[in-house]
């Protein structure tokens, strides 16, 4: 089933800001919350379809892919919504804790297993490097598990104690009208542990900051708005959790005179309008340096020939495109007078 726009689905615009995504999420899943429609299975739909809208807008890197490249961008990064309630549920609980307060009831401990976030960075390259690819280096800097306390947040040698408000389970029980709900509990602040003495090197959230040296290959035939995804370069997961991912974007930066178009690149050349009149043989520059290219007699401004294969790389690898040469006619606008004369004489024998 075609899967309807996520601006539509919360009813707003494209340009809406966080704060108004978040209230008519709100108020969509309050109208067709399951335990204020038992057994109807229209608003069973709405509402996941209402949180799969609210998990890709909320997050700011899901949304620009969003926008960019639309439903088939987010599959590439690994977003495939929801399948269930328990899909949602488990998955993303924390949607639920961040619009109306309270989770779904599930503990949320401080050693449950976490995915790390997927980190962003944008790589600007020449065109050159764009047609014919490279291996670059970049850094990044990201989160990882604190070394001195393995992650525990806790001094070395000490550990972090249950808490005892809620035993241990990060969340406090409370009843509110048709919910029974849980809601984050303050002692602890949800991580079900409280740290008396903090590891000094990451002052108790057991993550620092690092900055590391990735190597890129770049293939040949990328573009502006290609993105590239290197599975495990993101953020550290805790307690197990698998890393998030690192997405490359491609900017390219403009060529002196090439342009391109799909695998095609285009340059305009200039002639004389004696090399036009009468044919020439001319050199005209390549992405591999240059070539000889016979100028037929006649020849008019806006004349375009073909040098096949000498575009750009197709990304899939199969083959390059043309290079197409537009002639540009160029008039001299400074004459000798034995020029003048050959001219007039030109056009007195050609009945001008």
């Amino acid at each position: 089933m075609t899967k309807r726009d996520y601006y539509k689905v919360l009813g707003v615009d494209r340009t809406a800001p966080d704060e108004e995504i978040k209230k008519n999420y709100r108020r969509l899943a309050m109208q067709y919350h399951p335990d204020r429609n038992p057994g109807d299975k229209e608003a069973e739909e709405k509402f996941k379809e209402a949180a799969e809208a609210y998990e890709a807008l909320s997050d700011r890197e899901k949304r620009e892919i969003y926008d960019r490249f639309g439903h088939e961008g987010l599959n590439n990064t690994g977003f495939r919504g929801f399948s269930g309630f328990e899909d949602i549920f488990s998955s993303f609980g924390s949607i639920f804790e961040d619009v109306f307060g309270f989770s779904n009831g599930r503990s949320r401990s401080r050693s449950a297993a976490r995915a790390g976030s997927d980190l962003r960075y944008d790589l600007k390259i020449s065109f050159m490097e764009a047609a014919f690819g490279m291996s670059t280096d970049i850094d990044i800097t990201k989160l990882e598990t604190c070394r001195d306390c393995r992650g525990t947040g806790a001094a070395p040698g000490t550990v972090p104690e249950a808490c005892r408000r809620c035993k241990g389970r990060g969340q406090v029980t409370q009843s509110s009208g048709f919910f029974s709900i849980s809601t984050t509990c303050p002692n602890c602040s949800g991580e079900g542990v409280v740290i008396a003495d903090p590891c000094r090197s990451c002052t108790g959230t057991g993550r620092k900051k690092v900055t590391k040296k990735v190597n890129i290959k770049i293939p040949a035939g990328v573009e502006t708005g290609s993105r590239l995804r290197l599975r495990g370069e993101g953020e550290e997961g805790s307690f197990g959790g698998p890393n998030g991912d690192l997405y490359v974007f491609i900017h390219v930066e403009p060529h002196e005179y090439f342009e391109r178009s799909g695998n095609d690149i285009y340059c305009r050349i200039p002639i004389s309008f004696i090399q036009a009149a009468l044919g020439a043989s001319i050199e005209v520059p390549t992405l591999e340096g240059v070539e000889k290219l016979k100028i037929p007699k006649g020849t008019q401004t806006g004349k375009t020939f073909r040098l096949k294969g000498k575009g750009i790389a197709n990304l899939r690898g199969f083959g390059r495109g043309d290079q197409i040469i537009e002639a540009v006619v160029t008039i001299p606008t400074h004459l000798n007078k034995r020029q003048e004369e050959l001219l007039r004489e030109y056009a007195k024998v050609s009945g001008e």
